[in-house]
């Protein structure tokens, strides 16, 4: 995809609220910085539901200004006090699909985007027509966000429907957040069997974040919670979730994860 080392990208689609979603992702950027990775966190939702619409940030330019050519590269890129870089795709109405040039140019704009990090962490969402915001999102690695309420657990199936039907048979990661290791083991065993049996699709296992109440502490002072209580559970969590996510065996975007049997649960 790039000249050079490739950055790895990770997409993450969620089936729990906006808010779940954010502080995972800020907190999973803020760990990987701490681990040593430079990181950017790119923002490719509609709308304001997006997590850089969470982060006390001013608006900047987007990556669509940029590939028309009505704004720098550099200005799409902001850095953060937790360590991490954010860039946002668009602001307000969804990318036009049926654009071909424009998405060519977005593409483009992209691959340029990533070689400023060693890791691009991604808030993503589908389309209704199932289409990731930019095709090249899907030459990296898909984790699904889940809890372990029927309704979300239910959601996240449909996103691996979603996808199967529209990539082509893959594996796509599991995440659990809110849950306890039981809870968490449960969920993602039901998963896989059902995604096995009627989609012959192979789920990997990230393993899982609890519930903490020091996230929601640490997020109302403004700080991650690995910055600000480092000994959480969330914490400890987090930083085995980004020395997950950082290992080498998972640079290859279509099959880099740990298989069901290393499951990592916290």
């Amino acid at each position: 995809m790039l000249a050079g080392p490739k950055p790895r990208i990770f997409t993450f689609l969620s089936a729990t609220p906006d808010d779940e979603k954010s502080a995972l992702l800020v907190n999973l950027s803020a760990s990987l910085v701490k681990s040593g990775n430079q990181v950017l966190l790119f923002d490719a939702r509609s709308g304001s539901r997006g997590v850089s619409s969470r982060l006390d940030m001013p608006h900047g330019a987007t990556l669509q200004e940029v590939a028309r050519q009505e704004r720098a590269l550099n200005e799409a890129v902001r850095s953060m006090p937790q360590g991490f870089s954010v860039a946002t795709l668009a602001r307000g109405r969804r990318i036009d699909a049926g654009d071909e040039l424009h998405a060519r140019r977005l593409a483009t704009t992209f691959r340029l985007l990533a070689t400023q990090a060693d890791i691009l962490v991604v808030d993503g969402e589908l389309d209704d027509d199932d289409n990731l915001p930019i095709s090249v999102l899907a030459t990296g690695e898909i984790i699904i966000q889940v809890s372990t309420s029927a309704t979300s657990i239910k959601t996240a199936y449909t996103i691996v429907k979603r996808l199967n039907a529209q990539l082509g048979r893959r594996p796509f990661g599991i995440l659990v957040t809110g849950a306890n290791e039981q809870e968490a083991q449960v969920v993602y065993d039901n998963m896989s069997r059902a995604s096995n049996r009627y989609l012959a699709v192979q789920l990997r296992s990230l393993g899982s974040v609890p519930a903490d109440e020091h996230v929601r502490r640490a997020a109302r002072l403004g700080r991650t919670v690995v910055d600000a209580f480092p000994l959480a559970g969330a914490s400890v969590a987090f930083r085995r979730l980004a020395g997950r996510v950082a290992a080498p065996e998972m640079t290859s975007g279509l099959g880099g994860m740990a298989t069901a049997g290393a499951n990592l649960v916290i």
